[in-house]
């Protein structure tokens, strides 16, 4: 078997594969020197990955659906939405998100071995920090891309990935999914203590300690470690979550697409907590015609996501619902956005007009982290927190009246009625009528009680939906609850359909990489 080196793959235009450690013998830059704090300090600000998962994920889940082939789709929009191999090389592709993610690991390994031979302070204890959550975010980017959701029962069955730890040594094999999240769950827990923010010249940019917790939070949800998900969430929230977390009524000004873009992903707004820039189509894709065919329209608009019959909207479209993000769409029929992830141009040559579409991506934010800690509240039956959690939600993300409809106050009685009035929705939807948020559920290594505990969670999981929309996490909240989605495709009888603990949540791995050795992800028929 050939030699697999998943460490300096952006030493070149190569993937992150060689047949040989050649490009361990030197390094591109003055990394062999890292003798000073300050050239440690600026290694790490390059171990972030550059490229993105979101628009695979975003494509794959049930957030786009099929707007007919009069409609243009480039190919790997296409298999993402299929469930099927991509083996393009785009930005936006497995082969770049992998290479870019694990040179973002090598990268923080070098800053890490470097720290060891440096004098100990209480900087290069911070810098320690930031070099093992960015090894530890890397692989939990991968495993969200590449693996099957966390679940206990068959974490010892399912595939993991490479682990590299080593700075110049490269992991061959891929072992299991317990094993990869016990190393990821090591690195975040190896770093809290060792937290320090005071050489962040940019904070925003870095893994900053608010940003931490808010990363430890996610992951310990779902590793299904709910006490920890809320203990690291507490950190982030502090005793009053609704003065940290974003307040929606103060985008209804906003003159237009540009103005809220660039609020959304402004360093000074208290709910943004780390930003990660990517060279990605992501912000492209929700109003390119190049991409028209697959998106998020207003089909979904309407039966599912911003626009649908939920405690806060009547389902009649942006009429006399509460939410503020309802009145804060842009598009055409085919493509509807709330523009919170906008395309940032790199001009690299200016004759040609030519250069890299980026993305800010606000990683992690005190939204998020509060229905972090909203759903582990409810998966511990904490029903009281839970609510609210819940109602902080509605209070910032929800207009006190909008013409007939008033600001939802949740409680048990008020969810249950709710969501028990609803019909739920086929596996395999065949009618746009039949859309709702209401789908089946089969949990990945966890069960929940009929009855309060079900219908929370049912509108927690669209409060996620709405809160990640184009950001991907909706997929993988898919992959978590076995939630059974199916996918339409002009000119083809049987919608695709999406089932519980399906093989193919797990985007297959670059061809290059199987190509040399490493295990490919498994699928039904083999």
């Amino acid at each position: 078997m050939k030699k697999i080196n998943l460490l300096l793959a952006a030493a070149s235009s190569m993937l992150v594969l060689a047949s040989c450690d050649s490009y361990l013998d030197k390094l591109p830059d003055d990394r062999a020197e890292l003798n000073t704090i300050e050239k440690v300090q600026n290694l790490l600000s390059t171990a972030y990955p550059d490229h993105s998962p979101d628009f695979g994920l975003e494509m794959s889940s049930d957030n786009v659906t099929d707007n007919g082939r009069a409609f243009v789709a480039q190919p790997s929009q296409e298999r993402y939405y299929r469930w099927e191999t991509v083996e393009t090389t785009g930005n936006d592709d497995p082969r770049s998100i992998w290479s870019s993610t694990y040179t973002a690991i090598g990268t923080a390994n070098e800053a890490l071995a470097a720290l060891d031979k440096l004098p100990q302070t209480e900087q290069t204890k911070g810098l320690r920090a930031e070099g093992l959550l960015c090894r530890a975010y890397c692989m939990f980017q991968l495993a969200n891309t590449f693996c099957m959701a966390w679940n206990p029962d068959k974490a010892n069955e399912y595939l993991g990935l490479p682990y590299p730890k080593v700075a110049g040594v490269s992991v061959d094999t891929r072992g299991t999914l317990a094993e990869l999240y016990a190393n990821i769950n090591a690195d975040i827990e190896a770093a809290l203590p060792l937290l320090n923010d005071s050489y962040l010249g940019v904070p925003k940019y870095h893994f900053n300690a608010r940003a931490a917790y808010a990363f430890a939070a996610r992951f310990n949800l779902y590793y299904m470690n709910y006490d920890k998900a809320i203990e690291y969430a507490n950190k982030v929230l502090g005793s009053n979550a609704k003065a940290v977390v974003r307040d929606y009524s103060s985008y209804i000004g906003l003159a237009g697409v540009a103005d809220i873009a660039n609020k959304y992903v402004q360093s000074g707004e208290n709910a943004n907590l780390m930003f990660v820039t990517s060279v990605s189509q992501a912000g492209r894709a929700p109003t390119s015609g190049s991409y028209r065919r697959f998106a998020h329209n207003y089909t979904l608009t309407l039966h599912e996501t911003y626009w649908a019959s939920m405690p806060w909207s009547n389902g009649e479209g942006s009429k006399n619902t509460t939410l503020y993000l309802a009145r804060l769409l842009y598009g055409n029929t085919q493509q509807i956005r709330f523009p919170k992830l906008s395309e940032f141009f790199e001009v690299r040559d200016k004759i040609s007009g030519t250069g890299l579409p980026h993305i800010v991506d606000a990683v992690f934010t005190t939204d998020e982290t509060l229905l972090v800690r909203a759903e582990a509240y409810a998966l511990k039956k904490d029903y009281t927190k839970a609510l609210a959690d819940m109602n902080v939600w509605a209070q910032t993300n929800c207009a006190d009246k909008r013409g007939s409809g008033l600001r939802p106050t949740f409680t048990e009685t008020s969810i249950n009625n709710f969501v028990n009035a609803v019909d739920t929705v086929p596996a395999v939807v065949l009618s746009d009528l039949a859309r709702g948020f209401k789908k089946q559920m089969v949990p990945q290594g966890f069960t929940l009680e009929a009855g309060t505990q079900t219908n929370m969670l049912y509108i927690i999981l669209q409060m996620r939906r709405i809160e990640t929309m184009f950001q991907g996490l909706r997929f993988i909240d898919v992959k978590r609850y076995g939630i059974k989605i199916s996918h339409t495709v002009d000119g083809e009888k049987t919608p695709l359909a999406f089932e519980p603990g399906d093989l193919r949540g797990a985007i297959q791995l670059p061809q290059d990489v199987i190509t040399a050795g490493l295990q490919p992800n498994p699928r039904k028929d083999n």
